[in-house]
């Protein structure tokens, strides 16, 4: 599943006529980039939520010609946010294995094949992409997975059990592995984050577990510092 339907709004005024997937960076939208590595790792399904400039995304998507089934998941009324979109499209998911979430502002190298292989691995419910970076917001980790988050700028922080063994903080990357069965354990309805369903599940005994890419490459495309930096690195012409 591909999380297309924020509007992008700290990108204005490029977002107030290109839909945020449909910015393009290397020569492709960043829809066609996450859509194409997603198929490349496996995935013969696509589910991608949409909200702003639906229609216009609706319409990319059908001309990629992707090697994959397409499904929209639309959000008529509002955004629903990370755990919101991913509930309200429980009805596309087929359930027979696990499934990739991906942010649709994010263009990685991440081994997303190696990120379902680690799930599988823990048997755990989730496994999230973390790595270390240069972040005042953190994901708190110990020996049982998941435990809480932590906001420097803030100073708030949040933990959903006490700890069990040393305690690691990493950020999320945005891109995840999950068992069809989060679908039917979340309580949460409407607009919510998947990390506060992560945490409360957390609490009630589940595992979400790290998986460390630090040293892949990564950009989120937040804002236009980060926008700039993404083409910089990736529209750079081919070495002669």
């Amino acid at each position: 599943m591909i999380l297309a339907a924020g509007g992008g709004t700290r990108l204005r005024p490029l977002t107030d006529t290109v839909p945020k997937p449909l910015i393009e960076v290397g020569g492709m939208t960043l829809l066609e980039h996450i859509a194409r590595r997603l198929v490349a790792a496996g995935a013969d399904r696509l589910i991608v939520n949409v909200h702003h400039h639906a229609a216009r995304i609706e319409r990319h998507l059908a001309s990629l010609e992707l090697d994959a089934d397409v499904r929209i998941s639309r959000e008529e009324e509002q955004p629903l946010e990370t755990g919101g979109g991913v509930l309200h499209a429980a009805p596309l998911f087929r359930r027979d294995g696990p499934f990739l979430v991906h942010n649709g502002d994010v263009l990685s190298e991440v081994d997303l094949a190696a990120l379902l292989e680690a799930r599988a691995a823990s048997g755990a419910l989730a496994a999230l992409a973390v790595h270390e970076r240069d972040t005042s917001r953190f994901l708190l980790f110990d020996d049982a997975g998941l435990l809480g988050w932590e906001n420097e700028a803030t100073g708030r922080s949040g933990r959903a059990r006490e700890p069990r063994g040393d305690v690691r903080r990493f950020a999320f990357s945005g891109i995840h592995a999950i068992e069809p069965r989060f679908l039917d354990l979340v309580a949460d309805r409407g607009v919510f984050s998947i990390v506060d369903a992560y945490l409360r599940l957390s609490a009630l005994g589940e595992r979400i577990v790290p998986h460390d890419v630090t040293g892949a490459s990564w950009f989120e495309i937040g804002n236009p510092q980060r926008l700039a930096a993404a083409r910089r690195a990736l529209d750079r012409p081919e070495p002669r």
